[in-house]
């Protein structure tokens, strides 16, 4: 019967970008893709009628329900999906432009999404063996992720992290116009990345953690300055500059683009978000979900922090990363020896990190800083008498191992946080 009503809202959204033909921009990625579509709607919104994802509804169901406005998939209730096929078919008006997430779990997903809704603006993020699980290699998933931009007309646009080399390459895979952007040589470059934090070693609700700046390059020449408040680095960075291609390409002037993500931009929950911790603590709150390349990224900027006192630590709080299939090993190896590089105490969570804590061991990592635990419940009752004042503590690791419960049970304002984590609603409760 489900199977039967999303035929029938894939048939009704289909119908509707038929008939009211909004400008796509869709985004794929190994990482990094909400941010990219938050950072896209806010520099859009002020001058066209935007409508963007809700969620991470970025597959067959979800990209049907953000076509016809849904908040909320009904899920088993039959009587909603009848709801939601009554009211889309009293749609009168529709937004100029629609950003979706396409999602990749399997070999031809994204060439489904891209037949269902078309997009004129392309977006790839970077890749990373997340997701890998059902795909041979990395190059698969690359030539997967790359058909989003194939399918783009040639008056379209392909906006590709320049970072990553791979991505790069899905420039020649396409006729449409292509805008590479990146801290590397680039169409759309930030350089002089930094990041400002706190210097105190008490950390308190309300107060701004961090900032991050950079200087944005164009290739005309003209260069302006980037600010980001309470964000961390080289991701939301790179999300910066995703939206301000497509801005440009679309018309917005860069002046606009810039103070409305100066006064908007924030990362959301469990997107490298800093939060007030107990005791004074602070809290990179990551926990949304953990791709092998994203992980890196945070240890980085747990590393960049420097503790104002010889007591303050750095602490990274992991759980294991899911879907990696053949890079299972490997990339939890790798974590392990950034984590000797970056982290003063390391918590582990998850048979897969059992691997991270032998490799941050061999690397040097005193055996007396490791810490392994079978759950987030476990991690978390440790953390919640080891934290104390000034610790930094970096938390991140895959949906599965629901590591937004170590964050709950170490947050200053846990009765916020319904408002401030990823995964609170009933269904995540139970």
């Amino acid at each position: 019967m489900r199977k039967f009503f999303i035929s029938l809202i894939q048939s009704r959204a289909k119908a509707v970008l038929d008939e009211f033909k909004p400008t796509i921009i869709a985004i794929t990625g190994s990482m990094g893709k909400t941010s990219t579509k938050e950072a896209i709607k806010i520099v859009l919104e002020e001058t066209f009628d935007v409508r963007a994802a809700k969620k991470n509804y970025n597959n067959e169901i979800g990209v049907p329900l953000t076509i016809l406005g849904a908040d909320v998939s009904p899920g088993k209730s039959i009587a909603g999906w009848l709801r939601l096929l009554w009211r889309s078919r009293s749609i009168k008006s529709y937004p100029k432009v629609l950003i979706l997430e396409f999602g990749a779990d399997h070999p031809g997903d994204i060439t489904a999404l891209c037949e269902f809704a078309p997009p004129k603006i392309g977006v790839v993020t970077g890749l990373s063996s997340v997701h890998a699980e059902f795909f041979d290699d990395l190059g698969a998933l690359a030539e997967e992720k790359a058909q989003i931009i194939r399918c783009l007309p040639k008056d379209g646009l392909a906006v590709l992290n320049a970072d990553q080399e791979r991505v790069k390459e899905m420039a020649s895979a396409t006729s449409a116009r292509s805008v590479l952007y990146g801290v590397s040589v680039s169409d759309l470059q930030a350089r002089n990345v930094r990041i400002e934090t706190r210097l105190d070693e008490d950390f308190e609700p309300g107060e701004r953690f961090s900032r991050t700046t950079a200087e944005v390059a164009l290739s005309e020449g003209y260069s302006a300055k980037l600010e980001l408040d309470d964000s961390l680095g080289y991701a939301p960075t790179m999300s910066a500059l995703a939206a301000l291609a497509v801005g440009k390409h679309l018309g917005v002037p860069i002046d606009q683009m810039l103070r409305a993500l100066k006064e908007k931009f924030r990362p959301g929950p469990g997107r490298l978000r800093p939060l007030a911790g107990i005791k004074g603590s602070l809290i990179i709150d990551d926990s949304y979900n953990a791709a092998p390349a994203a992980m890196q990224n945070g240890l980085e900027i747990l590393r960049l922090f420097s503790p104002e006192r010889s007591e303050d630590r750095r602490i990274a709080v992991l759980g294991q990363m899911a879907e990696l299939g053949q890079y299972t090993e490997e990339e939890h190896r790798m974590v392990g020896l950034k984590v000797a590089e970056c982290a003063d105490l390391f918590i582990a969570v998850g048979g897969s990190m059992r691997t991270a804590i032998e490799a941050a061991e061999e690397a040097g990592m005193d055996p007396d800083n490791t810490e392994w635990f079978g759950s987030s419940e476990e991690a978390e009752a440790y953390l919640d008498r080891e934290v104390q004042q000034g610790d930094i503590v970096y938390v991140k690791g895959s949906q599965s191992s629901r590591m937004e419960r170590v964050v709950k049970g170490l947050m200053a304002e846990p009765m916020r946080a319904e408002e401030l984590l990823v995964r609170q609603e009933a269904k995540w409760l139970k």
